[in-house]
């Protein structure tokens, strides 16, 4: 029997370390630092489960198209993962823009930064 996979995507230093939960839940975890990088696995392995964080897309960081770092892979996702669920960290002071990406591109779970490791849990679980 297979694991499912975990996609850990790590872009700033605030994105706590997870890696006992998910192993203790089950989880094959495959680790990423770029979401270039997790785009390039998708194909080939499809996650059942992606935690990454949430940066809003001030100006035109994003081409001025997108609401933040995360809406390129949520589309990627509808085509080679679709029942994948997504789980976005996000400090306080962003929080707010999460929910216009939801309304495009529904988010398992939204948690606030400092994350608990129950709040995580809880979401895997």
């Amino acid at each position: 029997m297979t694991k499912p996979v975990l996609y850990s995507i790590v872009e700033s230093p605030a994105h706590p370390d997870f890696s006992d939960l998910y192993a203790r839940l089950g989880y094959e975890t495959l680790r990423f630092t770029s979401m270039r990088q997790a785009m390039a696995k998708l194909k080939r392995t499809p996650p059942e489960v992606v935690v990454a964080e949430f940066f809003y897309g001030w100006g035109n960081n994003y081409a001025g198209v997108n609401i933040s770092n995360l809406d390129v892979l949520l589309y990627s996702l509808q085509k080679y993962a679709p029942r994948a669920k997504v789980i976005a960290m996000v400090e306080k002071a962003e929080r707010q823009y999460v929910d216009k990406l939801n309304a495009i591109l529904p988010l398992h779970g939204v948690l606030v930064h400092p994350v608990p490791v129950e709040e995580m849990e809880a979401l895997l679980g």
